[in-house]
């Protein structure tokens, strides 16, 4: 069955076969979970890019994924309105009441979850779970202990994954199908449709990374039968992505670009005039702006140097959103096919030039600046020392290990326990499902209490 605009959602629920009525849709319901989750609630202590200064606010992960949300919002009212109109869609009042009215919500949704499987300190906690698994990799009788399925997941740990991992797994003690997500949402966050071992990038942004565990192999094959995704190929096994991931991926994009950027001039890295500049680049080439207006608001706010980056920065995304929702409904054949090879974002030739330059100094001067690169590596050095202290009492035989290895494992809590019969990467996941989900500062905090820095209450 090939995907149309009639199949490609559902009110289903993972786990849960009932769908309630009430006064909100289903799709609503997965957004309202996913804010009420424990999970979500720790994004607020997990790093964006910057560490958290004391006196000048800048974006945590928490405050990034609900103003990607906002971005995601408009995406979808916009896109939604203009799939409802849709001649073949003449006749389905389900259909078009989903596009017109729920489209939003399921991105909504899927941006609220995004960054979910995130460890703390980002990229380098995802570097540093990694890191303890290639450095054994020349140990055959540990690595012997693995599938390559399973040590492919391993080696290259991934927060996409990790996301699915934490709406649809059923941890001890908790109910089936985790938070019984829509079909709808947990595919619109598989950026990445394709198991660990089919990572290649030369066939395509899609497969550049990964987007579910071995253990979660069998909740992917369910999302992808519930909503029928282009198959790419058996072994390893890899799809094309869902149309409604493109919308996701570009709040994300437009969210990272320009806020960072709003960041770095707020802490003093970049300056007023050069951020000024480029927003300006960009709003140069929008035919929908009113160029002497905004000159006369950039005056009136003149003695405000953040309020005028904020009030640039707002004027951008709108019209980077615009300008994205386009983008998808010229290309919205081959992106239903599964076709379209690149991002929404990296596809509007109009912008390449500013976004092109931004992107340059984001990379030059902010995510290398010595504040960014300190965290990572203090980052690194925590997680990686975690990971060691955890998984080498996990997969030590039960008679084997010392009182140290037996208090270390009772600090994990319940509902991440594993049992001494499961296979290795069974507990090794548990380990990782407990580290991932720290919070910078607990995992700062543990770090120092495993290796005697410090000791609590004294």
């Amino acid at each position: 069955m090939d995907l149309t605009w009639q199949n490609c959602y559902s009110p289903k629920r993972f786990g849960d076969d009932k769908i309630p009525a009430d006064a909100r849709s289903v799709y609503e319901r997965d957004y309202d979970r996913i804010i009420f989750s424990s999970a979500f609630r720790r994004l607020q202590n997990k790093t964006q890019v910057f560490p958290l200064p004391e006196r000048v606010f800048v974006h945590n992960r928490l405050t990034h994924s609900l103003e990607v949300v906002s971005v995601g919002r408009s995406l979808g009212m916009i896109v939604g309105e203009a799939l409802a109109q849709l001649e073949e869609l003449e006749g389905n009042s389900n259909a078009q009441d989903f596009y017109r009215n729920q489209l939003k919500s399921v991105v909504s949704a899927a941006c609220l979850a995004h960054d979910l499987g995130n460890p703390a300190f980002g990229h380098s906690g995802e570097e540093a779970i990694s890191k303890y698994f290639l450095d054994r990799q020349n140990d055959a009788g540990f690595r012997a202990a693995f599938t390559d399925g399973e040590w492919e997941d391993l080696i290259n740990f991934e927060g996409n994954a990790n996301a699915l991992r934490l709406l649809s797994r059923q941890f001890k003690g908790r109910l089936p199908g985790g938070l019984q997500m829509t079909y709808s949402t947990l595919v619109s966050i598989l950026k990445y449709p394709c198991e660990s071992r089919a990572r290649d990038k030369s066939k395509g942004k899609h497969r550049s990374k990964y987007g579910f565990f071995q253990d979660e192999r069998a909740v992917f094959e369910d999302i992808v039968k519930e909503l029928p995704l282009k198959k790419e190929s058996d072994e390893p096994l890899a799809y094309r992505r869902h149309p409604f991931v493109y919308l996701v991926e570009a709040a994300d994009d437009i969210c990272y670009s320009i806020i960072d950027y709003e960041d770095a001039h707020r802490l003093g890295i970049l300056s007023f005039e050069e951020v000024r500049d480029d927003f300006l680049q960009i709003l140069a080439q929008d035919k929908n702006t009113d160029q002497a207006r905004l000159r006369r608001n950039l005056e009136n706010l003149r003695e405000d140097k953040n309020e005028s980056v904020a009030y640039l920065r707002a004027k951008v995304i709108n019209t980077l959103v615009q300008a994205c929702a386009d983008a998808f409904l010229a290309q919205k054949d081959l992106i239903l096919k599964g076709d379209f090879t690149t991002s929404l974002l990296d596809s509007i030739e109009a912008y390449a030039i500013p976004l092109k330059r931004i992107e340059k100094k984001s990379i030059g001067r902010i995510y290398n600046h010595d504040s960014v690169m300190k965290i990572e590596l203090a980052g690194f050095k925590i997680m990686s020392g975690l990971i060691e202290d955890f998984v080498e009492a996990a997969l030590l035989p039960a008679e084997n290990r010392q009182k140290r290895h037996q208090k270390v494992l009772g600090l994990i809590p319940n509902q991440f326990r594993f049992d001494d019969q499961d296979r290795p990467y069974q507990k090794v996941m548990c380990i990782l499902d407990f580290v991932s989900g720290m919070t910078d500062n607990y995992a700062l905090e543990l770090y120092r209490n495993l290796r005697g820095i410090s000791v609590p209450g004294i």
